[in-house]
């Protein structure tokens, strides 16, 4: 009988552990950006320099610095005062749901890398370089900073450059350009908390300040957390 009764005590608890399993995944939603994306992967990132994109960076599901993501087959590029031919904001990603957390896997053209100060296209830590806008369905909106420094670098990065203060280097690359100049490629994840995690989310709209800063940010994957 007391086999029967500790057989039975295992069955229950791989039940629950499966459960909670389940539970636990059905957390993370991977938000669809692909309807949105204005660049391939295989694409130069809006520069024109020949070989300059993130071909090397694998697709689908994976996790980049301990976040899944799904990465799909491109990106959305917003623009600067450098990339006028390029969006300002691209308005309208779908979600449709609440969560806790925005967690996204993202970069900027220009700012750091071969860019040093006094150059035309430097950035300087702590400056605004875009927002992901919040639409919740009681029609109040939230305003998720991007900041330089804090959550993204250049996606070009020299050797000993430093990383974001908040956000986190989620993988790194080459490509031919970068290479050519003696540099490499990366891109951050930054994960932000939602101010109100109890009301859904209709929608959110990725907005740069194209007029303003010669910082063209871009991001590939959004995931959100309940």
């Amino acid at each position: 009988m007391n086999h029967f009764k500790s057989l039975r005590r295992v069955i229950a608890l791989a039940v629950c552990c499966n459960a909670a399993l389940a539970h636990a995944e059905e957390k993370t939603v991977y938000l669809d950006l692909a309807p949105k994306m204005n660049r391939n992967l295989t694409d130069d990132l809006g520069t024109g320099r020949p070989n300059n994109s993130l071909a090397s960076l694998p697709a689908g599901e994976q996790t980049l610095a301990g976040i899944k993501f799904n990465v799909g087959p491109g990106a959305v590029l917003l623009g600067s005062t450098e990339l006028a031919a390029l969006p300002e904001k691209v308005e309208g990603i779908p979600v449709d749901a609440a969560f806790s957390k925005l967690h996204v896997l993202h970069a900027t053209n220009f700012g750091g890398g071969l860019n040093k100060p006094g150059d035309d296209w430097y950035v300087e830590d702590g400056t605004l370089i875009g927002q992901y806008v919040l639409h919740f369905a009681d029609g109040s909106t939230e305003g998720l900073s991007i900041i330089y420094g804090r959550d993204v670098r250049d996606w070009w990065y020299v050797d000993g450059e430093k990383e974001p203060s908040a956000g986190k280097v989620a993988w790194k690359g080459e490509n031919g350009s970068a290479s050519g100049f003696g540099a490499h490629i990366r891109l951050y994840t930054t994960t932000y908390t939602n101010p109100k995690p109890d009301q859904k989310v209709l929608r959110i709209d990725y907005l740069s300040r194209k007029s303003e800063t010669p910082a063209a940010p871009f991001c590939l994957a959004m995931t959100t957390e309940k």
